[in-house]
């Protein structure tokens, strides 16, 4: 172990990578005794590999009982450091790499990624932005601005919408985007569906996303606009959060973005992402190109630090696995509105391979659906009932 966290000074880090290795080193050596009992085999010689297998053995391999209670917070940030800094230097690679670099980082990650859930989502999307966010049924919403709820059923959403960066934390943007939407379909209207998305385009819709506040006392903040423009055109907007603010900034060698930095959103993201190599020149024959192609502005959502817990830790597969919450009087469900439970059921029995005899069931399948039973389970039960 005292091999491997000197190693980097033998490294040639630059000024970023040789602060980040310091701060880690700060907090490695509060718990050095117990990181020294961890046996150390791999001896990577770049920086990146090195934060790797700090990681894996300060968070998976340390014997967690023989900490103190008082060294619980310090683990914790080494930890939170070294997921930062993977990410700051996997997306600063992004700043030089070409698009065959960039195309197979991705599919030889993909298991972690959870690209194919990812890409679920992403079509999903697509499949449903032409329409207005007034028109859309209160679970749609809640996939296009990126807020997980139990509301949404995993037979009918089978991805997590909190990919490409979760809004969860914006309580009060939800209770407008609930209450108006409308307002903010006024700016998103002055960013086109198709073609090139100008300044201007972007300028009126701050204009407009800003106004969506005027007569509220909440504060309009950068991130969730982010995910509202990425969702539009995933090809255009890279959509920020908080949490991950640090690294890309970093990583863009910009001074970090305020909540309020709508102006700088556009100079220091959209176009730093837009003039990078494999942007301007992503292309491919592959399906897996394809559709990397039509959401390249997402692409850094890829870069950012994922291991083989990602998958597991998708809002989708929770669900999945989720009990049955159950009270005295019985099952506690989600009920819901019958706008959203005959759209979900008619995107269900629109499948193929729907038995006809299914389908005349339309009326009994919502019915059970607006009490809160899911979609796939109220269609299987009626299959086993009626053969």
């Amino acid at each position: 172990m005292k091999k491997l966290l000197i190693s980097p000074s033998q490294m040639a880090l630059g000024e970023q990578e040789g602060h980040i290795y310091q701060n880690i080193l700060k907090q490695a050596s509060e718990i050095s005794l117990n990181l020294m009992a961890v046996k150390i085999e791999n001896h990577p010689e770049d920086f990146l590999g090195w934060c790797y297998e700090l990681l894996n053995a300060s968070r998976d391999r340390i014997n967690h009982d023989l900490l103190e209670t008082n060294q619980l917070p310090i683990l914790k940030k080494l930890n939170d450091l070294l997921v930062s800094a993977i990410s700051f230097l996997q997306l600063k690679t992004l700043r030089v790499a070409p698009w065959p670099v960039v195309s197979v980082f991705i599919e030889q990650h993909k298991d972690v990624l959870a690209l194919d859930e990812q890409l679920r989502l992403a079509n999903y999307i697509a499949g449903i932005r032409e329409q207005s966010l007034k028109e859309m049924i209160p679970e749609d919403l809640l996939a296009f601005s990126g807020k997980h709820t139990s509301a949404l059923d995993p037979s009918s959403y089978n991805f997590d919408v909190e990919w490409f960066s979760s809004t969860k934390s914006a309580k009060a943007f939800h209770q407008m985007l609930a209450d108006l939407p409308a307002l903010f379909d006024e700016a998103l209207a002055h960013i086109p569906l198709e073609g090139e998305v100008t300044e201007a385009d972007y300028q009126e819709f701050v204009v407009k996303y800003l106004k969506a506040f005027t007569d509220s006392n909440e504060k309009p903040t950068l991130a969730p606009a982010t995910r509202l423009l990425a969702m539009r055109r995933p090809d255009v907007f890279t959509p920020i959060n908080n949490t991950r603010l640090d690294a890309l900034c970093s990583a863009l060698a910009i001074t970090k973005l305020n909540n309020r930095d709508f102006e700088r959103y556009w100079q220091d993201i959209v176009q730093a992402v837009h003039g990078m190599s494999w942007f301007k020149m992503a292309s491919g024959d592959s399906e897996l190109d394809q559709q990397l192609v039509s959401i390249k502005a997402l692409i850094p959502c890829f870069f950012y630090h994922a291991d083989k817990n990602t998958p597991e830790n998708s809002n989708y597969i929770k669900l999945l696995s989720k009990p049955k919450r159950t009270t005295t009087t019985g099952t506690r469900k989600v009920r819901r509105g019958k706008e959203s439970a005959e759209i979900l059921v008619d995107r269900a029995l629109a499948a193929d391979d729907m038995p006809e005899h299914i389908r005349a069931k339309r009326d009994s399948i919502i019915s059970e659906v607006q009490k809160g039973r899911g979609v796939n389970e109220t269609i299987s039960l009626m299959r086993t009932i009626f053969g």
